[in-house]
Parts: C-alpha cells; structure tokens; sequence
C-alpha cells in the first residue's frame, strides 16, 4: 500500500528528489531528470535524459538501491532514457558506491533524505513486483537440468531477433577488428580465422565446437579450412537453426549439430576443440570437469582454444542481485583469466599463448546495440517491450565495462603434449598465426 502524498502542492516531484540525488551523485548530476508530473532537474540541454514516468520507479529503488533497482524499473517501463544511451549509462561513474561497488553508499545522512523523500512523495509501502522477465532458476547450481534452464532462457526466446540484432553471421561472440573500417561481418569472420589459425586446422583434421550457437565457427572451419567439425549446443532453437543453416550451406556431409552438453560427449579424439563464448557457463565447482572432459577428448599434440568473457582481479564472479544475473545470464560466471590458465594447467594442458580482445569486444556490442536500435520496432515485437529493453540497458553497460576495464575477454590456447613432451605448435607465434597451413581455397 502507497501511502499519499505529504508534500505542499508548490513543490515538483523533481524538486522533492533533489536531495536524494544529490546523496546518490555527489561529484554532481551529469544529466537531466524528468519527472512524471512534467518537472525536471539537471543540466539545460543534457546529451541524455532519465525520464521516470512512475513514482513505482523510487520505490523499487528504496528497495534495491542498486543497479538491480534501476534495472527492474527500466525493464518495467517506469523509467525511460532519451537521447545518448551511454551518456545516461556513463552516469553510473558519478554514484556513491558501497567498496564493492554494488550497493550505493548513501550513508545516515544520505537514508534519512531518502527516506523524507520518498515520505513526501508518497511512495513508501511494499516493492512493486518485479517484471515478469526476471529469471526464476531452480535447482543445484550448474547441474545439467539446471543448466539446460539458464540457456534456453537466455538464447531460446527468437532466432530472428537474434539474426536482426548479431546480423547474417549470427555470432555470438566478441568479434575481431583488423581494420578501423571492418564491418561486423568481416571482424566476426576474421575472429574465426583468427581461431582456427590457433588452432592449426588442416584438411582432414577433426573439430569440436563446445557451444556452437547457430553453426558459424564450424562452417567457417570446414569451408576454409577443409576440416571435418562437430557443434555441440544445449539451445534447442540454435540446434535447429543450426542444422538449417547447415544444409542450406550444403555442409551437412563434413558438419554435425548436435543437441548435447559438453559432459556427454564421448566420441573423441578429436585435433582440435573450439569453445567461443560458452565457458561463462561453465561454473567454478565444474571447471576442473569442463577442462578434464576437453583434455580426454583430444589426441596428444591436439589443441584447446577457450574464449571467454573474464573479470579483473578482485572483483567477484559473478553477483547473484545483479542486473545480469536476473535478467541476461542467470548463473553465468566470469574468471580472472590467470586463475583459467591454472584450472588449464591442472588438467594437463600446456598453456602456450593467452590473448586479450578487450577493446574488440566493446566495439562487436557497440554495433550490435546500433543494429537493435535501427530496428527497435521489430525487436519489441519478436520479443516484447519488455525483454528489448533488456537488451538495450545490457548491450550498453557493457560495452563501457569493456571500455573502462571492468569487464575483459581472453583467448587461451591449450595442447595437449603426447607421451614425449611435444607439443606439435611451431616455435614462433607469428608462424603459429601465419596462413600457410590454410591450403583450403578462401
């Protein structure tokens, strides 16, 4: 129950949380805010705008100060942004933060203006549910079943917003820029390139993909490369379009899609093992299983190349009342990338290169967020008001984590040594990523 109003009609809503912003920004209000009675606070002509369209929007921030908070009352429509996307993002700098950097650090002082203010405006009472799109998982952590449930919350909900928002590739994953002037089809096939030159593909040799998505590393690897590949995936509509995007590509003799998690698959050796984009799922009490499976599936001198999202020293993997957490990848992970190599090296993988792609991936999400807004109407209507504003708000806050170092994404190439100690990987890096062994016709 929401309790009326206490304030003297003279004062705007923006007027009566002026206080409570000036708790939560104390290096000053970066933007404009709006309130939704029409007043509005903050710089004349801002290049961006928070617009609360509901007085629901403070309470669920009385409730969750946080990014969650914010996150719910985005996704619910209740607060708006107009104008720069990563400007009102950007504003996330200017927050008194908790030294974990999740909850705002508003302190006695800072509570008790909140708290006045909310009394004026009338919104003290109960948190409005949260949005219908939160992720409700259910079970042991990182099981199979469970972990079946984490995916297809995330990558079953449309193969044609995820076509309209990744374009033609359909790749998921951070995308290489050799040039300034790359398109996101040329990075996104370079990154793959890049790849298989790690991994020294040659014809007739045999590849995993663990995590395959909707197909493309595997047909890249067999067109150029002359390769024989396998995709594993626990999507059942990226297995099914994969398969479809297979045979359209008259692949279907060298490629096999399979509907399977990485723990059933017994049917090595394989030469080579690609895993793009899906370790985040993995979990720490699994990665130990996760590297062991991939090590016994591969020949001696055979080759793993991780690719994964990873977080800075010291910062947690993963926040169970984050944004992401509820609303993107629940249960997803994120690893500092030395404590990977070590899970590696545990296993019996020489770790031979690590590789990061940082600044490529704040570009892959800048062009992704460019093509979700060109088509915003369509997105809204493959997947819901809701679930694009999900979108929206995730694509843009990271990629200015990738931009400031919150967020980073490593390559780590593995082999496997044969009984002798050789490793089969050539002495110099630049001839490891020369093309010479790409005799396929590009």
């Amino acid at each position: 129950m929401t309790i009326a109003p206490s304030r003297p009609a003279t004062d705007t809503a923006a007027e009566t949380l002026q206080p409570l912003v000036d708790a939560l920004l104390p290096r000053g209000l970066p933007l404009a805010i709006r309130c939704w009675d029409g007043s509005a606070i903050g710089p004349e002509s801002p290049a961006a705008t928070i617009v609360v369209n509901s007085p629901d929007a403070i309470r669920r921030l009385m409730w969750a100060p946080n990014e969650l908070g914010f996150g719910r009352a985005y996704v619910a429509g209740e607060i708006d942004v107009e104008g720069d996307l990563f400007g009102a993002l950007a504003a996330r700098e200017n927050l008194a933060e908790d030294d974990n950097g999740a909850t705002l650090g508003l302190g006695a002082g800072g509570w008790q203006r909140a708290a006045a203010a909310a009394i004026r405006l009338g919104v003290l009472g109960p948190p409005p549910p949260a949005p219908a799109e939160e992720s409700r998982l259910r079970g042991r952590r990182h099981s199979p079943q469970r972990d079946r449930a984490a995916i297809s919350y995330h990558y079953d909900i449309s193969n044609d917003f995820y076509r309209m928002l990744l374009g033609p590739s359909l790749t998921y994953s951070c995308a290489y820029f050799t040039r300034e002037d790359s398109t996101l089809e040329e990075a996104q096939a370079a990154k793959y390139d890049l790849i298989c030159r790690k991994l020294g593909l040659e014809p007739g040799m045999r590849l995993l993909d663990v995590g395959c998505g909707w197909g493309g590393m595997v047909m890249h690897a067999v067109r150029h490369y002359g390769v024989e590949a396998v995709g594993v995936t626990i999507s059942d509509r990226q297995a099914e379009l994969a398969t479809e995007r297979v045979a359209d590509a008259e692949l279907s003799d060298r490629v096999q899609i399979r509907l399977r998690d990485y723990r059933e698959i017994h049917d090595g050796p394989y030469d080579a093992i690609s895993s793009i984009g899906m370790f985040e799922h993995v979990g720490m009490p699994r990665l130990a299983e996760y590297f062991e499976r991939l090590y016994s599936l591969l020949r001696p001198t055979g080759r793993l190349l991780n690719h994964a999202i990873s977080r800075p020293s010291g910062r947690s993997r993963f926040a169970r009342h984050s944004f992401v957490e509820r609303y993107v990848f629940p249960d997803g992970e994120l690893h500092e990338v030395g404590s990977v190599v070590s899970a590696m090296q545990q296993q019996r993988f020489e770790v031979r290169d690590v590789e990061s792609l940082r600044e490529h991936y704040a570009f892959t999400l800048r062009a992704w967020l460019r093509n979700l807004e060109a088509d915003w109407d369509t997105a809204q209507r493959l997947v819901g008001p809701a679930r694009a504003r999900v979108w929206r708000l995730y694509i843009g806050a990271a990629a200015l984590n990738f931009e400031a170092g919150r967020s980073s994404i490593h390559q780590v190439l593995g082999v496997k040594p044969d009984a002798d100690g050789h490793s089969g990987m050539r002495r110099t890096r630049a001839e490891m990523l020369s093309d010479r062994d790409a005799t396929v016709p590009r």
